[in-house]
């Protein structure tokens, strides 16, 4: 349960936008994590500014300008905010968990940070984990996956989509491992 834990949280933060510090953090990700030695090889090269710009043409434009928004209100709503976004508060609040401001509920870092969370805690999990899992991330994650993965341009996000998609068994026999 650890390792999912911590595979989790790394995804979460590989989704976030890069910053000064995130080149060299990948790159300290890959001594640990082989999945990830393709990805901080490409950003040795990679100026931050076309890391940004990678990362706001594939997350960032209104819906459905984004060829993959991180949002779940995006793929099951069509537009962000509304119901999903009520339940996903409702369910953290349940849970104890305080979802600061800065990311808005749906979007996926906090999704795969809340079950981290719950993978840290048994005693929750075995109240919530279905809930999450099978009644939200399930729900749009995989055409994310899917999504990102043909869309993005740097290797990073196409091995993001990749372990992602380890996550959803109907995923793994459909995409091929990244080059």
């Amino acid at each position: 349960m650890v390792e999912l834990s911590i595979n989790l949280r790394i995804l979460a933060s590989l989704l976030a936008k890069p910053d000064s510090n995130a080149r060299e953090a990948v790159q300290e990700l890959a001594t640990h994590y082989a999945w990830l030695e393709p990805a901080a090889r490409e950003l040795e090269e990679l100026s931050l500014e076309a890391w940004q710009a990678e990362h706001a043409r594939l997350f960032i434009g209104d819906h459905p300008g984004a060829p993959c928004p991180p949002f779940e209100s995006a793929y099951m709503a069509g537009h962000r905010d509304g119901p999903r976004q009520r339940a996903l508060k409702d369910l953290y609040r349940r849970m104890g968990m305080i979802v600061d401001g800065a990311n808005p509920a749906d979007y996926l870092g906090t999704l795969l940070e809340c079950a981290a969370h719950l993978k840290d805690d048994p005693q929750l999990a075995d109240q919530y984990w279905s809930e999450l899992w099978d009644g939200h991330l399930s729900l749009w994650v995989p055409r994310f996956c899917r999504e990102l993965r043909r869309s993005s341009g740097i290797v990073l996000y196409r091995v993001v989509a990749e372990r992602l998609c380890e996550l959803f068994p109907e995923l793994r026999m459909a995409m091929p491992a990244v080059a």
